[in-house]
Order: C-alpha cells, then sequence, then structure tokens
C-alpha cells in the first residue's frame, strides 16, 4: 500500500512538472483547439459581402480589424436579421469555417459555422463596424 502512495505521488509530480514545462508552440496548440474567436490570415480567407467579394487593401483591413476586434461574449440563438452580413470562408486546420457579420451600432454578431455546428458570440470593434457602415 505504500509503495502505491509512493508511485502516485511520483506520477503526480511528473505530470505537474510536464505541464507546466510545456514548450510554447505546444501550448498555443492546445490554446487554438479551444478558442472561439478565431485568428483570419489573409491567405486562407476569402471575403464577400452583397455578392461581391473583397481583395486587395480593404481584404486586409477587414482582417485586421477582425483580429483586433475585442472578445464579449458567446451567446445561444441567431441574431436579428438586420440586412446583408459579411460572410467570411476560411479554413480552421482541417476544417472549412464560414463566419457570418452582423454589424450593429454597438457591437458585431459573428455566426460561426463549421461542421454540423453553429456558435454564434458578439465582438466589439469600432473600425469593423465604421467600415461595415454602422
Amino acid at each position: 500500500m505504500t509503495w502505491a502512495f509512493v508511485l502516485l505521488l511520483i506520477f503526480i509530480a511528473f505530470a505537474k512538472i510536464l505541464v507546466t514545462c510545456l514548450p510554447t508552440s505546444a501550448v498555443e496548440w492546445i490554446i487554438s483547439k479551444f478558442e472561439l474567436h478565431p485568428t483570419l490570415s489573409n491567405t486562407d480567407a476569402t471575403i464577400t459581402i452583397n455578392g461581391r467579394s473583397l481583395e486587395g487593401e480593404e481584404k486586409d483591413q477587414v482582417i485586421h480589424y477582425f483580429n483586433e476586434a475585442i472578445f464579449l461574449e458567446k451567446y445561444y440563438g441567431a441574431p436579428e436579421d438586420t440586412g446583408t452580413p459579411l460572410v467570411i470562408n476560411t479554413k480552421n486546420g482541417k476544417n472549412n469555417v464560414k463566419l457570418f457579420l452582423y454589424s450593429y451600432n454597438d457591437h458585431i454578431d459573428v455566426v460561426k459555422k463549421y461542421k454540423k455546428k453553429v456558435i454564434a458570440y458578439r465582438l466589439r470593434s469600432n473600425s469593423l463596424q465604421k467600415l461595415l457602415g454602422q
């Protein structure tokens, strides 16, 4: 019984050391698996609004403002239909992700669709809200 307790303590100590000393790349990979608000890259993202594809400087601005936006909250249910959303198609690992951005006066609602899941959350980005016309 004493040996089992000692082995258990050794295992817990080893697990603690392993978890607290992970390399930065491993920690970033683990965190990226659980983050709700993805970071977009210019090469993987396609952005459309009203059926018109954004390119060049305008696309770069939208991606920059989206990446810099402040996450407010996750919520359940669909946002109110306030017109035509900004649609962003991108890849997150092996999954194709479709983001619908609805702009309001004080926030932006994002509906994230991937696989068969739908997740909605709110962002705050004054620059993105101005760019989307609110």
